[in-house]
């Protein structure tokens, strides 16, 4: 051998394998917040006394930035390393999450929730770019592909039960406050 030892191709297989989860759990994590206040919304209009036109923005707000701004995601990743736009995109997301979990006006709710399609649309191209740049061949692009989709659907299909059950039990402000922790744990 060619000092290239079992035990480290085991380690570095290893250390694929938690990057993958971390930036699948990124990606859940995105694709989750669209959907995760839409069972929150009667709770978010009479706490913060959003009117009944304004509060469709709740939703609308992330859904517009994010799709909005991902090609421009997708740029900045190629220019900046899809690690650092990774990391940048998903604390940018974090803080978003914090500030709509404390909002006190319906208006900077809505501006959180724009921070959170704006680190989503930043963070998530380069999620799917590191799931292709970490594959070491065309059949783990493919596993890593369907990963991909499944986490997303999941993510999609989850955010509404989390933000349900997170609703009912806590507060709807734990809808996004539940991104602090699970986005510093990844970051």
């Amino acid at each position: 051998m060619t000092g290239v030892t079992l035990g480290s191709v085991a380690s570095a297989s290893r250390r694929r394998a938690l990057a993958l989860a971390i930036v699948l759990a990124a990606q859940c994590m995105f694709a989750m917040d669209l959907l995760i206040v839409v069972v929150a919304l009667p709770r978010i209009e009479h706490d913060l006394g959003f009117n009944p036109a304004a509060l469709s923005w709740v939703l609308n707000a992330f859904g517009l930035a994010f799709g909005g701004l991902l090609l421009l995601g997708g740029r900045l990743g190629d220019m900046l390393g899809q690690v650092r736009a990774f990391r940048i995109g998903l604390a940018v997301f974090v803080l978003g999450s914090l500030m709509g979990g404390l909002a006190q006006m319906p208006g900077l709710l809505i501006a959180a929730r724009v921070l959170q399609g704006v680190g989503a649309a930043l963070a998530g191209p380069s999620v799917l770019a590191l799931v292709m740049v970490m594959a070491r061949n065309a059949a783990e692009q493919a596993r890593g592909m369907s990963l991909f989709i499944a986490v997303s659907s999941v993510g999609a299909s989850a955010g509404l039960i989390l933000g349900g059950v997170l609703t009912e039990y806590m507060s709807w402000r734990w809808a996004l406050l539940i991104n602090v922790p699970v986005g510093a744990i990844v970051l």
